[in-house]
C-alpha cells in the first residue's frame, strides 16, 4: 500500500496511506486541464484538502501572524521523480485560500495501490497534479544573507 511522508517544519511529521487521509473530510474537485500535448482532459478527484494534512502536523510557525505564514513552503514529490512547489499562502484561508487537494479518489477509483495525487484545481494545465505522492515537504524559506 503506497504512503506518503509529511514532514518538515512540522511538530507532528506523519507516514501516511491513501486510507489514512480519508478519515480527513473529503473534497470533490472537477477539473478540466488542457495542455499542449493532450488537449483537455476532464477528471473528477476527490480527497482532503491539503492545508488541513498540514495544520493538523502543527507547522511551525506563529499562526497569529500572517507575515510568519507567508514565508513557507510545500516541495511535493511524486514516485515517478515529479516534483512541485506551492506556496503556503496559496492553501491558508487567509490568503489564496486555494482548494489544492491530496486526492484519494480519480474518476471514481481508489488510489489506495497508487498513491495519492495532488490536485491543484486552479491551474490551467496539470503540470503541478503530481502522482503517486511519496513526500510532502513543508519549510521556510530563509532570508537571503545580505
Amino acid at each position: 500500500m503506497a504512503k506518503l511522508m509529511l514532514h518538515g517544519d512540522l511538530d507532528r511529521p506523519a507516514l501516511l496511506s491513501v486510507a489514512d487521509l480519508r478519515e480527513w473530510e473529503q473534497h470533490r474537485a472537477e477539473v478540466v486541464f488542457d495542455c499542449a500535448t493532450n488537449g483537455p482532459q476532464h477528471h473528477v478527484f476527490e480527497g482532503v484538502l491539503l492545508r488541513d494534512v498540514v495544520a493538523s502536523a502543527r507547522p511551525a510557525f506563529d499562526a497569529r501572524r500572517r507575515k510568519d505564514r507567508s514565508r513557507f513552503l510545500l516541495a511535493v514529490s511524486g514516485g515517478d521523480g515529479h516534483h512541485s512547489v506551492l506556496a503556503w499562502a496559496e492553501l491558508d484561508a487567509d490568503f489564496g485560500g486555494s482548494p489544492v487537494l491530496l486526492a484519494t479518489r480519480l474518476d471514481g477509483t481508489d488510489l489506495d495501490e497508487a498513491g495519492a495525487q495532488l490536485v491543484v484545481p486552479s491551474d490551467r494545465c496539470g503540470a503541478r497534479y503530481v502522482s503517486a505522492v511519496t513526500h510532502v515537504w513543508f519549510g521556510a524559506l530563509a532570508a537571503p544573507n545580505s
